[in-house]
């Protein structure tokens, strides 16, 4: 705003040394004086309400709130984000988007923890918030709240909204939303994008056993005759079989074969070491590489 101050308004050359003096102009000085003053009370009165300050005014507090006010053109270099340390906790663990841009929290040993979102910015606001998780127990699992629909495909260990860890170790997931948390995206941060690493096993033997299909691998021990049964798979899913330990005949019944024109097919193995890796794709699991197992 301009300033409604005007030194222009004050006589500096009044009164006039060694003559007579007309009082009004004295009165006039005073007045313009006085009425600048209020100006100047005004102006520094709303500038110390709305300015944005390095410290607080003496006195005062500091709040460089912006209240959502508009920040553009901006060069900005050298800043940083609050992190929110949440601490160990199990259950119920809200990510209140107004404590910090990056959260921690670390759930406790073979508990799990189901994640809530608060504050996201107003619709038609992009809002993103980092959040690393430790697991210490592979037994812990992270639920996603249902507003968290965009990307889960891609999470490693994701099912039906709930995560499972392969290993123990820190995740790291970026959380965004343009519309007040509505809809919520995530993206893993912690998925090796180079070499390819699929950590995630299960170990099975014995009769009737259930291939696990939340894990990448399941290695088999074959010491007695076993059977196990595979079922219909997610697009693009890989997973890998093995027989870890030989001595006996193992047969996989595998749902939606795309060795079969149609319906189940069978995997047999005999020894160990033999393997077979398979992608579902087109509604199928189809074999991508062999190592002895017998397709039937």
């Amino acid at each position: 705003m301009t300033s409604a101050i005007n030194p222009n308004n004050i006589d500096g050359t009044y009164p006039v040394a060694g003559q007579d003096n007309n009082s009004q102009g004295f009165r006039d000085n005073f007045t313009n004086t006085k009425t600048n003053f209020q100006y100047a009370a005004s102006e520094i009165t709303d500038l110390q309400t709305k300015a944005v300050l390095k410290a607080a005014l003496t006195g005062t507090a500091l709040n460089n709130d912006m209240a959502g006010s508009p920040l553009s053109n901006a060069n900005i270099f050298d800043f940083s984000a609050v992190a929110a340390i949440l601490g160990t906790l199990s259950g119920a663990v809200t990510i209140n988007y107004a404590s910090g841009h990056y959260q921690t929290v670390t759930a406790t040993s073979a508990a799990n923890i189901s994640l809530a979102f608060t504050n996201f910015p107003a619709a038609g606001n992009f809002g993103i918030v980092r959040v690393a998780i430790t697991i210490n127990s592979t037994a812990s699992t992270v639920t996603l709240p249902g507003a968290v629909s965009v990307g889960t495909s891609n999470l490693q260990g994701y099912s039906a909204g709930t995560i499972s860890y392969g290993k123990t170790g820190t995740y790291t997931y970026d959380f965004t939303s343009s519309d007040g948390g509505t809809t919520i995206s995530v993206f893993d941060c912690s998925q090796n994008q180079d070499p390819i690493y699929l950590p995630s096993s299960q170990s099975t033997s014995g009769i009737g056993g259930v291939i696990s299909l939340a894990t990448t691998a399941t290695y088999i021990d074959a010491s007695g005759v076993g059977s196990g049964t595979l079922a219909a798979g997610s697009t693009g899913q890989i997973k890998t079989i093995m027989i870890s330990v030989g001595g006996s005949s193992y047969t996989l019944t595998v749902n939606n074969a795309g060795w079969k024109t149609s319906g189940n097919g069978t995997l047999t193995f005999n020894a160990i070491g033999q393997a077979v890796t398979l992608q579902y794709i087109n509604s199928k699991w189809y074999c991508i590489g062999n190592n002895a197992g017998t397709f039937s």
